[in-house]
């Protein structure tokens, strides 16, 4: 039950007396869980992941309108016939600046470059020049390694960490866990079209933190009640220890999810994408830390130190 004390409280608010049977719950969610790695999956396999200038290579010019709205129907006229190969055109922050990324230009060293003169001149002297930004193909392929690398390296140490830490079967459950909440991530991430890029790979990293460190908070509960209850099964262990940290676990993640709804909402379009992934993130770690690592925990068995 919600327990609200009077202002002169030492807490807001907190879950007291709550006995909810999250084995029983999960029974029914696990295959929802399942569903949605799967449909993330095919996503990613049919879709793609609409990788960007980071990764991929290419070049990004950034204009903004003079006088009055830009108009985008016009820009894609005057760009379109340009002989650049794929251009993609869109609305950035304002109604005013328009974001244009041009795919690799191949040739010599001023190739992309050629091809963003071409495309300033061609929007007409009504938009000035805000940044641009080229990547060459030996860096985007140095880049996309290094992200691949950043998470698997991320993923290796919190499995040594949960191992060194607690027995061998927590350590299974957060490595589900933690593929769980990156799959269905990236499969959300597929299923908007949003841009794949080094900002979303810091998004994910700091993903797998967050959700590990809700999931360590529960395994340490549930080692201490293994301890303290020796004689109760284990789902009810289990049961217990979550229901016990269920308070700090939803505070934590609500608090963070207030701090990331405001830079989705005022931190402009550059780092929206970024916030909303992290916004998904809170909210599937915290279902994975409860949902996911419960289950696995009562069918592989923990023993009693």
């Amino acid at each position: 039950m919600l327990f609200i004390p009077n202002m002169k409280g030492h807490r807001l608010f907190q879950f007291r007396n709550n006995s909810i049977d999250f084995i029983a719950l999960s029974r029914f969610l696990i295959p929802s869980s399942l569903a949605a790695i799967l449909t993330s999956l095919l996503l990613i396999s049919f879709l793609g992941v609409n990788f960007g200038v980071d990764f991929n290579g290419g070049s990004i010019v950034e204009i903004r309108s003079k006088e009055g709205l830009a108009d985008i129907a016009k820009i894609r006229d005057a760009v379109s016939n340009l002989g650049l190969g794929d251009i993609q055109i869109q609305m950035f922050g304002s109604e005013k600046d328009v974001l244009i990324r041009v795919e690799q230009q191949y040739g010599d060293d001023n190739s992309q470059k050629y091809a963003l003169e071409k495309i300033i001149s061609a929007v007409g002297k009504n938009y000035e020049k805000r940044r641009t930004e080229i990547v060459g193909p030996v860096v985007s392929s140095e880049l996309r390694n290094a992200g691949l690398i950043a998470v698997f390296c991320s993923i290796l140490a919190i499995i040594c960490y949960v191992w060194f830490r607690f027995e061998w079967q927590f350590a299974v459950g957060t490595v589900f866990a933690l593929i769980h909440d990156i799959i269905i991530t990236i499969g959300v991430f597929v299923s908007l079209q949003f841009e794949f890029d080094l900002s979303t790979v810091a998004a994910l990293m700091t993903i797998l933190g967050y959700s590990v460190n809700d999931t360590v908070v529960v395994s340490d509960r549930i080692r201490e009640n293994l301890k303290k209850y020796k004689k109760l099964k284990l789902s009810t262990v289990i049961n217990r220890s979550i229901n016990e940290v269920l308070s700090r676990t939803l505070i934590t993640s609500l608090t963070t999810l207030i701090g990331l709804l405001a830079l989705y909402l005022f931190g402009g379009h550059v780092i929206q994408d970024f916030t909303f992934t992290m916004m998904f993130g809170v909210i599937i770690g915290t279902y994975s830390s409860i949902f996911v690592l419960a289950p696995i925990l009562e069918i592989l068995g923990v023993k009693r130190g």
